[in-house]
């Protein structure tokens, strides 16, 4: 009995111990978060700006090129565009934001011009930047992850820029992984511009005192092909006298006055024969204060005088002064490339007139709105 009592209270000593040994284990995590590719929307900024040296009929340097209709540029007008860069992994693995030039849309074009860092920091995200990942709406500006930029790209000379190019603006990371704003352009810049004139102004043994008319010339628009680039068309030109010591009278002196001259011209459904005659006489910078533009009963439109284009011509020496509807160009008078105008000239000559005045020009200008 007594060996059996023992016997139970080892096991009862022994028990406890057994029991309060603890018992664990682990296992390993791997956390590999995306390598997010950088997303770049463009916003509600998006101009165009004229440049320094040859300003329009409307806009000024640096100001909105309102004039600007189709897709060209040239030499010191600018391009800009607010955009909006996204960046999940941190916006500090951004490495670049840049604006591209290439023959084909999307990322890999080069590099023509780096975009700045903006300091704007709305609360709420611009409706017009749209900024989405698939269905999701971002609707505020988060500062770890998103920045904004200002990006300006300025048309070179065209030895480094010349002909078509597809334009957008592309994010890297420092992964290599790249972004494009879903907005390519597509722009000619530098396009040649050039005018066509298609036949001779000559007026053979016309008689003193008569009206005499030139065989209808054609000007048109010579500009690149798929330029899209407009000219808006202009003419003057100077008095004429005769190169030669043959005693040249016409009708007191030896010069044949521009003031003889006069044209009809036809655009479209627009003439000089319903011509606004629209003219500022005695302004200063005026292209040619002394001359006031006329019809005559024929729908024939006076000269004004000048051998050289700047913008004081305009509402002086237009070809033709149709109707605006835009209320700003004279319709009929802007040319796409390819296009032309008929113009016939009239010559009253004077009386008394002796001499062969072959020297002394008419001027045809093109002005690219």
């Amino acid at each position: 009995m007594k060996r059996l009592l023992t016997l139970i209270l080892v096991i009862a000593l022994a028990l406890p111990a057994a029991l309060a040994v603890d018992v664990g284990t682990g296992i390993g995590v791997d956390i590999t978060p995306e390598e997010f590719e950088p997303l770049i929307w463009m916003c509600d900024h998006r101009i165009v700006t004229d440049d320094n040296v040859e300003w329009g009929r409307v806009s000024n340097p640096g100001q909105w090129l309102i004039e600007r209709k189709n897709n060209y540029a040239f030499e010191g007008e600018q391009i800009s565009w607010l955009v909006l860069v996204m960046d999940k992994n941190g916006i500090e693995k951004i490495e670049d934001v840049f604006g591209t030039l290439g023959d084909t849309q999307g990322a890999g074009n080069d590099i023509e011009v780096n975009c700045d860092e903006s300091s704007l920091r709305p609360e709420r995200l611009p409706e017009s930047c749209n900024a989405r990942i698939l269905e999701e709406q971002l609707r505020y500006f988060d500062a770890d992850t998103m920045r904004f930029y200002d990006c300006t790209l300025t048309v070179e000379t065209v030895e480094s820029m010349y002909g078509e190019y597809w334009v957008t603006i592309e994010v890297t990371d420092l992964d290599g992984l790249s972004g494009t704003m879903d907005e390519n352009e597509y722009w000619f810049f530098n396009p040649t511009i050039a005018l066509a004139i298609d036949g001779e102004l000559v007026f053979e043994d016309v008689r003193p005192g008569t009206d005499s008319y030139s065989e209808t010339l054609l000007v048109g628009n010579d500009a690149d092909d798929g330029s899209g680039v407009m000219l808006d068309m202009f003419i003057a030109g100077t008095d004429f006298y005769d190169s030669a010591s043959s005693g040249a009278k016409c009708p007191t002196t030896n010069q044949l006055a521009l003031t003889n001259f006069r044209y009809f011209a036809t655009s479209g459904a627009y003439s000089t024969q319903n011509d606004l005659q629209i003219d500022d006489p005695g302004a200063t910078g005026d292209f040619d204060p002394f001359t006031i533009r006329n019809r005559d009963a024929e729908g024939y439109v006076n000269i004004q005088y000048g051998d050289h284009f700047d913008k004081s011509a305009y509402d002086e020496a237009e070809i033709l002064q149709g109707l605006r509807t835009d209320g700003v160009y004279y319709n009929g008078n802007v040319l796409a490339p390819g296009a032309e105008m008929a113009i016939t000239f009239k010559l009253s000559l004077p009386e008394p007139c002796n001499g062969n005045f072959d020297t002394g020009s008419l001027y045809f200008f093109g002005e690219a709105v």
